[in-house]
């Protein structure tokens, strides 16, 4: 990934955390990764610990944000998520979130998928 793109998704993470704060989440932490797999949020929800997967798209012409979001990357935020629980000894309940933002546009779909 270059250092564009880097910085562009470094900005999407910061503009994805602050909305969800501003909604009452807590944050736990940022880019959390393990051999296979990467979390970009872990938040916490009130009782619910929540992975978020941010995805950005300045433009749809390759698919929008949510396309994005395949049977594989899913996998491999499935996997991250268990290491991460696994490695803080945790037993609480969990979801999977997406925010999208599209150009200008932020979506932000609770359970976006299930684990």
């Amino acid at each position: 990934m270059g250092e564009t793109a880097r910085s562009i998704g470094a900005e999407a993470e910061r503009r994805a955390a602050a909305h969800l704060v501003q909604r009452g989440l807590v944050m736990v932490a940022r880019n959390y990764r393990c051999r296979g797999g990467e979390i970009d949020l872990v938040m916490r929800d009130g009782p619910v610990l929540v992975f978020v997967e941010v995805r950005a798209r300045a433009a749809s012409r390759f698919g929008g944000a949510a396309e994005s979001i395949t049977a594989r990357k899913q996998a491999r935020i499935i996997l991250a998520a268990r290491h991460y629980l696994a490695r803080h000894g945790l037993d609480v309940p969990c979801r999977f979130d997406a925010l999208l933002l599209d150009g200008d546009r932020m979506d932000w779909i609770k359970s976006a998928f299930d684990a």
